[in-house]
C-alpha cells in the first residue's frame, strides 16, 4: 500500500518535465510538495509518535527510498531522512519541526583537509567551543554537503577539544557545480554561530555508525529505483521501436543488454532489502550488509543506465531524453561517500579479520 501510494503521488507531482524544470532552474526542490510529503507522514515514518512520526522502521522507509529513486525525486528527502534522523533524536524540538516539514536538515562531515567519508571518525578541523553557559558555537568549513543550498539546519561533526562530537547548527550553504543537477552538493561555512550538542565524544562513534548505515542503505535502495527506471525505459524502447519490421528487442545484441541489466537490478534489490532489514533490526551483520549493498547496487545501476543508453541508440545520447539524468544520479550515488572499492574493503575486512 505504501509503495502504491508513493508511486501514484510521485508520478502525479514529478512527471519528467517537472523533474527537468526543477533541476535546470537551480532551485533544487519544490517546498510545497515536500510539505505535502511530510503531511503524508513520509518524513517521520520511522520517528516516534512523540515527535509527530509514525513509529515504523527503516524497512518501511526502504520502500520510499526505492520509489523516490525511480521517480528521480528532486528534493532533500535523502539528506534529511537518510543520515540525519538518528542524530536529531537528541534534539526533540528540531526533530518535530523536521518531521512536520518545517525545516530541512543535511549532514555536514567532509572537510577540505580532514575526513572525507563517514568511515573516518577523527581528524576534524571544524571546531566546537563551549561558551561556559551550557551552549556551543561552531567554526569551520564543510564540503560535499548534499542539498547544501536547500537545508536550513545541519548535523555537523566537529572537534570539541576532548574528541569529536555531533552538533545541530543553522547555516547557509553555497552550491557547487557537480554532475547531477537533481541533487547538488555544496559547501557550508560555520562562523561561530550557536550549536546544539547531539552527541559528545563518548557517543560519537556509535551514532556516526548509525548515520553511515542508514545513509548507505538508503542510497543502495535509491539506486535500485534508478536502475529499475532505466531498465523499464530500455524494455519500452526495445518493444516499440522496430527495425526491418521487427522490434529491436528481438535482436540478441539488444535483448542481452536488457537481460544483463535485469539480473543486476534484481540482485541489487535483494542486497538492498537485506541491508534495510539489518538496519531496521540492528542486526550484527548490518555493517557488512550495507557495505555490500551500497557497493553492488551503485555499480549495477550505473551499468543498467549505460546499457539502457546503448539500447536506445542515438536517442539515448540526446539532452532531451531523461536517461542522462538517471545516469548522472547513478554516478552521484556511486561516488557519494566512497566508490565501491571502499565498501568492498569493509566487507573484506569483516571476512578476514
Amino acid at each position: 500500500m505504501l509503495r502504491d501510494e508513493a508511486r501514484v503521488f510521485l508520478e502525479s507531482k514529478f512527471p519528467a518535465e517537472r523533474v527537468v524544470e526543477l533541476a535546470d532552474s537551480g532551485r533544487g526542490w519544490d517546498p510545497t510538495t515536500y510539505k505535502e510529503m511530510a503531511e503524508l507522514g513520509w518524513v517521520g515514518l520511522s520517528s516516534p509518535a512523540s515527535a509527530g512520526g509514525s513509529g515504523m522502521t527503516f524497512l518501511e522507509e526502504a520502500v520510499l527510498f526505492e520509489e523516490l529513486g525511480r521517480a528521480l525525486f528532486v528534493g532533500p528527502f535523502f539528506s534529511t531522512v537518510g543520515p540525519c534522523l538518528p542524530a536529531l533524536e537528541a534534539a526533540p524540538d528540531l526533530l518535530a519541526r523536521t518531521v512536520a516539514g518545517e525545516v530541512v536538515v543535511a549532514p555536514a562531515w567532509a572537510e577540505p583537509s580532514g575526513p572525507q567519508t563517514l568511515y573516518e571518525t577523527s581528524g576534524f578541523t571544524t571546531k566546537a567551543s563551549d561558551d561556559d553557559e551550557g551552549g556551543w558555537t561552531i567554526m569551520g568549513e564543510k564540503i560535499l554537503v548534499p542539498d547544501a543550498g536547500i537545508a536550513s539546519h545541519f548535523v555537523v561533526a566537529a572537534d570539541t577539544g576532548e574528541g569529536p562530537g555531533l552538533f545541530a547548527a543553522e547555516g547557509t550553504g553555497s552550491v557547487s557545480s557537480t554532475v547531477d543537477a537533481t541533487r547538488a552538493l555544496g559547501t557550508v561555512a560555520f562562523a561561530g554561530g550557536p550549536a546544539e550538542l547531539l552527541a559528545g565524544p563518548a557517543d560519537f562513534g556509535p551514532l556516526l555508525e548509525r548515520i553511515r548505515l542508514r545513509a548507505h542503505a538508503a542510497l543502495a535502495l535509491e539506486a535500485v529505483g534508478v536502475g529499475d527506471a532505466a531498465l523499464a525505459m530500455a524494455v519500452q524502447h526495445a518493444t516499440t521501436r522496430t527495425q526491418f519490421d521487427r522490434p529491436v528487442g528481438a535482436y540478441q545484441a539488444v535483448s542481452h543488454q536488457i537481460a544483463d541489466a535485469y539480473v543486476d537490478v534484481e540482485l541489487a534489490r535483494s542486497l538492498a532489502y537485506w541491508a534495510a532489514w539489518c538496519v531496521a533490526e540492528f542486526d550484527p551483520q548490518a555493517p557488512q550488509a550495507v557495505a555490500a549493498a551500497k557497493s553492488f547496487a551503485a555499480g549495477a545501476t550505473v551499468r543498467a543506465c549505460e546499457r539502457s543508453i546503448q539500447v536506445h541508440g542515438g536517442i539515448g545520447f540526446t539532452w532531451e531524453h531523461m536517461l542522462h539524468r538517471y545516469y548522472k544520479r547513478a554516478l552521484w550515488i556511486e561516488a557519494f561517500d566512497g566508490f565501491g572499492s571502499a565498501h568492498r574493503a569493509q566487507v573484506a575486512a569483516s571476512l578476514l579479520d
